[in-house]
């Protein structure tokens, strides 16, 4: 362990269910929803998630047993184990569905669907087969299902690539003029996880989108493109908490050479909330359920030893800095995040804190290391998508009849 952890933020302590807020603004319908990141974050806003789907049983798995352990209630109108596309192409599914958002808009709620459909096809350093791949084509899909079901609002999530290639970003164009034609006005950014106190660079694009005929003042969209939300209505920075440009020259320390359990003190200067081992710290990652949970090394794998501390240069084997961000999460595909100052790979429960998940959060032991990191490293992190579940939750109270 290291001698240096003055300074550090503790955990809250609380059980969420407790310090979940009583009212709820809309029902939350959820797509893609893996071990349920996004889910969290917008139910510790207020918000009610009264349905979920999501193809991979161990994931889904995973998503009702964090619940419990959280003490928060199972989703109202159950859990969907299957395809999203189902949901436009079997009339049992679709039926279910429809369902679902008559019954919450029967008791006054507002509904809205959430997700942020797997993302392989448009990541930079993956097969990059766009709109035409098995994953991509399961944007298009979530799109036509929104166009189908007419939720009162949505919130759209890929990677970044969607939206920085060219060839992507004419898919995601299209996508939203889609949405646009059926009576939707959108926003959307590309943010970065850091910029809401994420100890982790991951570049993320979100899309949000409303019911024009809920708004009661349309002076809220730009002059220039009658489908657009102008910002001074829907804030993106409201719950940033840092400057991702002011976050990159910090003077954040890049490497050092690895030495087991040594000690290096907090360098001057640097944002201390966005650090590997504050998280590690206030998440108490040694004593939590998950600490146990890492890939072994196989014996006299002398890689784990000449790394330096800091060096993420190559696509596998990173090893973190204790005092720095971590790279995005992403444990799949071969790639390898070492830890700062131990001979292995960082556990289940230190990927949850560099997810921002609160140390009560827990995955069960008996699922598969596999699984366990394919989950969180897919998952949005923690405290992004409270931030952006709290943006639209103002923007509703301020702007829906």
């Amino acid at each position: 362990m290291t001698k240096t952890t003055k300074g550090l933020k503790k955990s809250t302590g609380f059980p969420l269910s407790l310090n979940r807020k009583k009212e709820s603004v809309s029902s939350i319908v959820s797509f893609f929803a893996g071990a349920g990141f996004l889910d969290l974050g917008f139910e510790m806003s207020g918000f009610n998630i009264t349905f979920v789907n999501e193809i991979h049983e161990p994931f889904l798995g995973m998503y009702k047993y964090s619940r419990n352990i959280l003490g928060l209630p199972s989703p109202i109108h159950g859990c969907h184990l299957g395809n999203v596309a189902e949901f436009c192409v079997d009339q049992k599914s679709k039926n279910r569905l429809t369902q679902v958002v008559r019954q919450e808009r029967k008791k006054g709620n507002l509904v809205g669907f959430i997700g942020g459909s797997p993302c392989p096809d448009f990541s930079v350093g993956g097969k990059n087969r766009g709109r035409n791949g098995d994953k991509g084509k399961l944007s298009m899909i979530y799109v036509d299902m929104i166009c189908s079901q007419n939720p009162d609002f949505f919130v759209f999530e890929n990677v970044e690539g969607l939206w920085r290639t060219e060839k992507h970003r004419k898919f995601f164009l299209e996508m939203k003029q889609k949405i646009h034609s059926h009576k939707y006005i959108t926003t959307h950014r590309l943010l970065n996880s850091m910029e809401y106190g994420v100890p982790q660079d991951r570049n993320r694009i979100f899309m949000v989108g409303f019911k024009k005929n809920l708004i009661k003042d349309m002076k809220l969209i730009k002059n220039i493109d009658e489908n657009e939300i102008n910002e001074d209505f829907f804030s993106w920075e409201k719950y940033k908490i840092f400057n991702k440009k002011r976050v990159l020259l910090m003077p954040w320390l890049k490497t050092s050479p690895f030495k087991e359990d040594s000690v290096i003190e907090c360098p001057d200067g640097i944002a201390l909330d966005l650090t590997v081992e504050n998280w590690f710290q206030r998440n108490e990652v040694i004593n939590h359920p998950n600490s146990i949970h890492h890939f072994k090394p196989r014996q006299g794998l002398k890689r784990f030893e000449t790394v330096d501390e800091g060096d993420d240069s190559k696509k596998s084997f990173k090893r973190l800095h204790r005092w720095r961000y971590s790279p995005t999460a992403c444990y799949g595909n071969n790639e390898v995040h070492l830890h700062p100052y131990k001979k292995r790979r960082i556990s289940v429960s230190e990927a949850l804190s560099i997810q921002s998940l609160p140390k009560e959060f827990t995955l069960p032991e008996e699922e598969t290391l596999t699984n366990m990191f394919k989950a969180i490293g897919n998952g949005v992190p923690f405290l992004m998508s409270q931030a952006i579940a709290r943006s639209i939750k103002d923007f509703l109270s301020e702007n829906i009849l």
